[in-house]
């Protein structure tokens, strides 16, 4: 390493001692790749060590996290989205670089995008609303993400100007966009938890989004679609001879799950002290040894069932629930508010969606049920995909059913759950424009 020449010994000292040492095995596990971060430990280091792998949609198949002291370890056993050991050496210098330098404070500042962050009660129509009021004030939507959980919407949703083809700068445009946009989340009966706010930066996506619903109190309100067998189950139990809460999570495996449960974590200020993560089939174990940012345990009962909702609704946020369907298309302008027109004027509800733009072409993926929740009418679904164009928008498996169909065709292979992941994340991946083809 290069040190500047105004740097002294200590300097240098503190700033290897900070530096997290990152070592890539894949000689001891035959399955996995094995990726160790030895470092010393502040609030918030594991969830920034989990966010490099599962950025790169790599699947955590086991994790052992333990903390000395200052002083922290953490082990992962990673795929890539096939499954297999990461054999990539371009992907393996990132992943050491990136975890390299976990230690500074990193913002995802979107280059020439306004980024918009909604929250209000969901309904049928609500996102067909959104764009086209986007598109009415001139507003290119390059980048979204929308989730819905308990009859709440968050979403973040990057726009730029479609004349100067930048960021927003006016300052009476961003006005009308903001009132607009907060009136449309107020609808009849939300006129104070409605919220609208337009930021030029945003830490990551997913966290954001992640901390919108926390603060939104998603996790208090009645569920509107219930889950049920794959309902997460999580207990939180205090060890008082070592002073930990123990919380333990059992529930559906996928993709980003221990990312979503850290993070959640980590914003109700809790440090994970130890932490196991094992999956079966397609289950995930977790469980967690944590304390307060003090060092104390959970210390009562509502403080309990608080983190029970919480990670519960972590979980469950993310969830895929209804019909996937990919809308791949050359974008222009407006195009986001005529499919959604389309979808509300079939009765057709967005749980989730993942809108991305890439070199002229809109990748973009929704999940999709019928106005109360349930399972959307497959003639619906034909019809709607015959209006905007049968090739362009594409019916696509649910994480779900992968599942089970690869565990009915090979109940051999111990990682079917691992094989469906792949599939799943290798469709995102082209989303994303990342692969070239997501067969």
């Amino acid at each position: 390493m290069e040190w500047p020449a105004c740097t002294n010994e200590y300097e240098k000292l503190v700033r290897r001692m900070s530096t997290p040492r990152v070592a890539i095995d894949n000689a001891v596990c035959p399955t996995a790749t094995l990726v160790k971060v030895d470092s010393a430990r502040r609030h918030g280091i594991l969830l920034d060590a989990v966010q490099v792998l599962t950025d790169l949609n790599l699947s955590i198949k086991k994790a052992y996290i333990s903390s000395d002291g200052k002083w922290f370890m953490d082990v992962f056993h990673v795929t890539d989205q096939q499954g297999n050991k990461l054999t990539d050496e371009s992907v393996i210098k990132f992943i050491e670089q990136s975890l390299g330098s976990i230690h500074y404070e990193r913002t995802n500042h979107s280059n020439d995008l306004t980024a918009l962050e909604l929250t209000g009660t969901d309904r049928v129509g609500l996102l067909s609303e959104v764009f086209a009021v986007l598109a009415d004030l001139q507003c290119d939507v390059v980048e979204a993400k929308v989730w819905t959980h308990n009859g709440r919407i968050a979403s973040l949703i990057y726009v730029k100007d479609c004349d100067s083809g930048s960021t927003i700068e006016d300052s009476q445009k961003i006005n009308r966009i903001e009132v607009r946009l907060r009136n449309i989340l107020k609808g009849d009966n939300d006129i104070r938890s409605a919220k609208t706010t337009v930021a030029l930066s945003v830490m990551h996506t997913e966290r954001r989004l992640h901390q919108m619903m926390f603060a939104d109190r998603d996790y208090e309100r009645t569920p509107i679609l219930k889950f049920t067998s794959d309902s997460p189950v999580v207990t939180v139990q205090n060890w008082a001879e070592r002073g930990y809460s123990v919380v333990n999570v059992q529930c559906k495996d996928r993709i980003k799950l221990l990312f979503d449960l850290v993070c959640n974590l980590t914003d109700m200020e809790y440090v994970v002290f130890h932490a196991t993560i094992n999956t079966n089939g397609d289950q995930a174990y977790l469980e967690f040894y944590i304390r307060h940012k003090d060092g104390t345990p959970i210390s009562s009962e509502p403080e309990r069932q608080r983190v029970i909702q919480c990670l519960k609704a972590a979980v469950e946020r993310r969830a895929s629930e209804g019909v996937r369907l990919e809308l791949c298309t050359e974008d222009k302008q407006g195009l986001l508010a005529e499919v959604m027109r389309i979808f509300r004027e079939n009765a057709l509800n967005v749980t989730r969606a993942e809108i991305s733009t890439i070199e002229n072409m809109a990748t973009n993926v929704f999940y999709v049920t019928d106005a109360i929740g349930n399972t959307a009418d497959p003639k619906i679904i034909k019809s709607v995909r015959q209006l905007i164009g049968l090739s362009n928008l594409e019916v696509k498996e649910l994480p779900l059913l992968c599942h089970q169909k690869e565990e009915r065709e090979d109940q051999t292979v111990g990682g079917a759950v691992w094989l469906s992941i792949g599939s799943l994340v290798r469709r995102n991946l082209y989303n994303l424009g990342l692969i070239k083809s997501c067969s």
